[in-house]
Order: structure tokens, then sequence, then C-alpha cells
């Protein structure tokens, strides 16, 4: 056995060690976890000996991640979330994945990788925003609403968006059967996913809550779920994430989310720090600046397409002005689910992502702490631009 190697049990608790003084850390400064774990990994990734081993936990914490999102909403909650921001919605996908394609297709890329890029660009970090409306006290202030229902509209697009960008990298061209054949399976995988949750879990609740009153029982079931679903996506040549997802979405029916995520939570946050490790180790960052004319103009559309979306979509939504401003100033950060669609990535791609990623982060959280000041200031400012234009039609 060398210097740098350890017994396998020993890395990993050493691991996890690092993760307590992260925790710890970001305590202290008030920065949210996920970007220095990532960090973490980028400056360890030369002391790994089993990163094969590293992937395989960090592959069960992040379908824990996906099956604990599903678990809070039930089919009635997300059909009824996604009527209500599908303004907004929309106006997100188009502009902060569809437009950031057409960026990188205009700097010779081709579709694949823009897509994919396109995917990394899409979601803001619903970790980070979450944890910094409860920090800033901001929870009860009238953007609020409008911004966590947009990040749940976001939860509920990832695991289709990563199931097609997880395929799409797979496959060597983007043709018509390959996009039928995706098409087919993911409404394989949704139909029966409907059909188990009404006819199944929905109809058999009483039946089926009757042996869930043991701890026991009830993780296992949880995970198997999650595992076995999962199973089956990866098996129709799926996102094993997607599966995850709908494994919530079915057990959600069981009316027991509280006592699930009580029981699954911890196995999720020990697991699930290896996944953002293990993607810091996977980052060159030499290799990650290859392009930075493209890097620059995308961490700007990454500030100015949150901005136009919690603007223009936070007044449809019914907000005030300044409060959709706001909202919009709040959501530059991307997180979690840019880093799940980076790790599908060629490593020169996927280094250029871990450090847009990275610096949105950073970005988005310094945009945070000043979107008060700033909202008031720029609603200011286009009111005063709105009344000059109407002052000139008027001439």
């Amino acid at each position: 056995m060398t210097v740098l190697e350890a017994p396998l049990m020993m890395e990993f608790g050493i691991k996890a060690f690092l993760f307590m003084l992260i925790a710890i850390l970001c305590i202290k400064t008030k920065i949210t976890t996920v970007p220095l774990y990532i960090i973490a990994g980028l400056l360890v990734s030369n002391l790994m000996t089993e990163v094969g081993i590293l992937h395989g936990v960090a592959e069960v914490g992040i379908v824990l991640l996906f099956f604990l999102l599903g678990l809070e909403y039930p089919l009635d909650k997300m059909f009824s979330i996604a009527r209500r921001i599908s303004f907004g919605g929309t106006l997100d996908v188009i502009l902060n994945m569809g437009v950031t394609v057409g960026i990188v297709l205009l700097f010779g890329f081709e579709l694949q990788t823009a897509i994919l890029i396109g995917g990394v660009t899409y979601a803001s970090s619903s970790s980070i925003t979450l944890k910094m409306l409860e920090e800033k006290k901001r929870l009860a202030n009238p953007e609020s609403d409008y911004m966590i229902a947009l990040l749940i509209f976001e939860d509920i697009v990832a695991p289709l968006l990563v199931t097609f960008i997880t395929v799409l990298h797979l496959e060597e061209e983007f043709t018509l059967a390959f996009t039928g054949s995706l098409l087919l399976r993911v409404i394989l995988m949704l139909v029966l996913a409907v059909l188990l949750s009404k006819y199944v879990f929905r109809r058999f609740r009483d039946y089926l809550n009757q042996y869930m009153n043991n701890d026991d029982i009830i993780v296992l079931f949880a995970v198997a779920a999650a595992l076995g679903f999962s199973g089956l996506a990866l098996y129709l040549e799926l996102s094993e994430l997607l599966g995850a997802f709908l494994a919530g979405v079915m057990l959600a029916e069981l009316r027991q989310t509280e006592t699930i995520e009580d029981l699954v939570m911890p196995i999720r946050q020990v697991t699930l720090p290896f996944f953002f490790l293990w993607f810091g180790t996977s980052i060159s960052v030499g290799e990650g600046i290859f392009a930075l004319p493209l890097m620059v103009i995308l961490l700007l559309w990454a500030i100015l397409g949150k901005i136009i979306v919690g603007y223009i979509g936070g007044q449809f939504f019914g907000l005030a002005p300044r409060f959709a401003l706001r909202a919009g100033i709040s959501m530059v950060q991307r997180g979690e689910f840019s880093v799940v669609i980076a790790a599908v990535a060629v490593p020169a791609i996927r280094s250029f992502s871990g450090l847009y990623i990275l610096i949105s982060a950073f970005i988005g959280m310094l945009f945070f702490n000043k979107a008060v000041d700033w909202s008031v200031f720029g609603t200011q400012k286009i009111e005063m631009l709105k009344a000059k234009i109407k002052r000139e039609k008027d001439i």
C-alpha cells in the first residue's frame, strides 16, 4: 500500500469528515454547500483512489434527491402548479435554454453540445435559492410565491430534460427516429407511473398503509421503489433520474410523505455530497476555459435571461413590477440540476460547464444579496424609460 492509498472505509470516512467541515464553513460564511463540495472535489481530485466506487455512491445520492423531489408532487398538485406557472415556466425554457442553444450554435458547436450546454444554463439552483430566501427572511415577501412556483416548474421539467440530454448524448446524431423512440419510451414510463399512482397506490392506499407503520418497512420500501423504478428507466435506455422522480410521484399517493422523507433524507444527506465531490474531480480548469468568449456571453445571459423571466413572468403571475424584478435578480444562480446535466458531457464540455456553474452560483448569491436595492433602482429606471418612450410617441 503506497502513501496515497488507504483502506476504502478510511477514505470514505475522511470524505465524510471533509463534508462536515464544509458544512460548518457554510454555516459560518452563510454560503450554500453545493459549490464548495464541487471546489473540494476539484482540489482533491489527484488524491482520489476509488473514483469508480465514489461514483456508485454518488449515483445513489442523486437518485434519492430526485425521488424525494417527486415525493413532493402528487399528480393533482403537479398539474395544478404547472397550469399556474405555465407562462413564466415556458418563458424560462425559451430564454434560458432555447436562446442559449442558439448562442452556442453560433459559436460553431454541434447541436448535441449546444443542447447539453443549454440544459446546464436552464434551471436556477433550488437549494441555493431556498436557502437564501430563508436566511434573508424573504419567504414572506410577495415575490417568494412566484420564485418557488418557478423552481417547482423547473423541478418538474428537469427529469425530462435530463433524460432527453442523457439519451441524446449516447446517440451519434439527432434524427427523427431517435426523437420518436425517445418520446415513446418516456410516454411509456409516464403512463405506467400514472396508472400505478391512480389504480394501485391511490386505490389501495389504506391497505398498503397498514403495513407502513414500521420504520424498517417504510425505508426499505421507499428505497426499493426509488432504485427499482430507476433501474426500469435504465432498462428502457432512459435516465435513472426520471425513474426516481416518478417513483416519488407514485409514493406521494400514499400520503406518507413526511414519514418517508424523515427516514430517507439521512441516507440522501450522506450520499448526495459524494455526487458533487465526484463532479468536482472531473473538472479540469485548463480544459474549462477553451472557449472564454462563449463563457463570458453565457454568464451575461445567465443574468439577463433570469431577470427577464422574473420581470415579465412575475407580472403575468400577478406581481407588481418592483417585486417581479426582485424575483428575477434573485434567481441567477445555477446549481444541482446543472451539475446533473453537465455530468454526462465529454471532459472538455464538463469542465467548461463546471466552471460556468461555479461562477454563476457565486454571482447569483451576490445578486440575491443586492436584489432588494437593485430592484428599486431598476424599477425607477424602467418607469423613466417608459415615460420617455411615451412622450416621444405623443410628439
